[in-house]
């Protein structure tokens, strides 16, 4: 039996991460831009569940490093099951829930497999940064339909554009949930009214990311689009993995969620290609995330949530005329500075704002056009990272803005 995780030594071990450290790690995210404090990368800075390293330090003992045995994939298939089931009250048949590399090559797939040749794919925005530059590599144009926003500040749907859109021929949306980057988790009745309009035009599909799932850092419950109805069922091509919750990436593992039975005899044809280069290694790490990391995971996210509450707090008094929501799901944040006084001439809705607080703040985060036309003026942060450092990333913002006024 795993030891108990002993929340507030594992809390203060996070704080004590230092920059110079996560540095000398060597990670794309903090090596890209040497010097500055990276956080452009979705990825976390605070490890892993000890299940998923005593697994993999199992695994590489064994010199488990041939192609993905079906063994394997079945242990896979039993293991995503369970915490679908466990985790959001979706018991999804085994048989359904095939293995990819990574959520992006599901995105992939979705488009080739799914959608009739060059229709184009309707992406909310904003978004996260490959939904924009993914389709156009598969022949197909991307519609951004921009969110609306509620009385709460938060990012909905438009579906009338995405109606719209529908009618003029796209057959694919794009559903991130938990949204990256507005950290949204869609209710149940949102994602029903969404059903509802792809169903009026037939063939229309959603592509539904649901990699952020587990991390609920509010009282938002994560609901899967393809419960929400049969037509949501129909419609919905699922992708998810541990490598977000369980800091995973570069394992190479994810899973590919079929709801209906067209889609599984299209998966059934593809054969082994379907999931080809999905990780040995990758497959042993998402087992041991499922079966055993929960624990771990939920005191990871309890640090998430104090995190966020204290960057919403240091850039209440420090950038005031920032709006920043908190996220309901995700270590994201998005922080809009459109109202933010930056120096004479610049103008943060036109200004490549992830160059500018590089070179002003030595800050690596991403410049809010990257993630559509609706996010110029805004930047996306991530927050998986020590809190100290996550503090810094605002300090460094604010010196920047007060210093080059």
């Amino acid at each position: 039996m795993a030891a108990p995780i002993d929340r507030e030594a594992l809390h203060a071990s996070w704080d004590a991460i230092t920059a110079d450290e996560l540095h000398a790690r060597g990670g794309m995210k903090w090596s890209a831009n040497p010097g500055m404090i990276g956080a452009w990368v979705a990825e976390s800075d605070l490890g892993t569940a000890p299940a998923v390293t005593e697994a993999l330090h199992a695994a590489v003992a064994r010199g488990d490093f041939g192609y993905l045995p079906r063994s394997l994939a079945a242990e896979l298939r039993e293991a995503t099951n369970a915490w679908m089931r466990d985790r959001f009250a979706w018991d999804v048949p085994p048989a359904r829930i095939h293995y990819l590399p990574d959520v992006i090559h599901g995105l992939e797939v979705a488009i080739d497999l799914f959608t009739p040749d060059g229709t184009p794919v309707i992406v909310p925005t904003p978004a996260y940064m490959p939904f924009l530059t993914i389709p156009p590599r598969h022949g197909r144009a991307v519609i951004e339909v921009p969110h609306v926003t509620d009385a709460q500040g938060r990012w909905t749907l438009d579906l009338a554009a995405i109606d719209a859109a529908l009618t003029a021929g796209a057959r694919l949306v794009v559903l991130c949930n938990p949204h990256n980057p507005g950290g949204r988790v869609f209710e149940r009745d949102e994602l029903a009214a969404l059903a509802e309009v792809i169903a009026r035009h037939e063939g229309a599909r959603v592509f539904a990311d649901e990699v952020h799932a587990p991390l609920l850092l509010g009282d938002a419950v994560h609901v899967p689009y393809a419960t929400v109805s049969e037509a949501a069922a129909r419609q919905a091509l699922t992708a998810t993995s541990a490598s977000k919750a369980f800091t995973l990436p570069g394992l190479k593992c994810a899973q590919f969620i079929v709801t209906n039975d067209d889609d599984q005899r299209i998966v059934a044809e593809q054969g082994p290609l379907f999931g080809h280069g999905t990780s040995t290694l990758g497959a042993v790490a998402n087992i041991a995330a499922y079966r055993a990391g929960g624990p771990w995971l939920d005191v990871f996210v309890d640090y998430l949530r104090g995190t966020v509450a204290a960057v919403a707090d240091r850039l209440a008094t420090s950038i005031p005329s920032a709006r920043f929501v908190a996220p309901e799901g995700s270590y994201i944040g998005w922080i809009d500075l459109r109202d933010v006084s930056f120096p004479s001439r610049i103008d943060p809705r036109e200004t490549d704002l992830g160059e500018w607080f590089r070179r002003e703040a030595g800050v690596a985060l991403t410049d809010g056009r990257a993630c559509g036309a609706a996010g110029a003026g805004g930047v996306r942060v991530i927050l998986a990272t020590p809190r100290p450092i996550a503090l810094e990333i605002v300090d460094r913002m604010a010196d920047a803005l007060t210093q080059s006024a």
